[in-house]
């Protein structure tokens, strides 16, 4: 009985993990007609951000940290203030 409990939460985990990349995947896939702006996303909103501080969405610890971007439109990140393209 205690393999079969075992076995249950082995999968359970997989799975967990296997959802958790995949949902990362689809934030860091490019998007038709918006634009990764760096430099404007609020503390916790972000939608990724670069290594090493981390990679994922609504990590960011501060507001407008240059490491993390949000996708916004193309074209609006250089009207706003501090918003960088790379």
């Amino acid at each position: 009985m205690k393999h079969k409990k075992t076995g249950c939460t082995l999968i359970a985990g997989i799975l967990s993990l296997s959802i958790y990349a995949f949902s990362n995947a689809a934030v860091a896939a490019e998007k038709p007609g918006m634009e990764k702006c760096y430099g404007i996303a609020k503390a916790g909103k972000n939608d990724c951000g670069l290594p090493p501080t981390h990679s994922c969405a609504g990590q960011s610890k501060v507001d407008g940290a240059a490491a993390d971007w949000i996708y916004v439109p193309k074209g609006m990140c250089s009207k706003i203030v501090n918003g960088v393209v790379k």
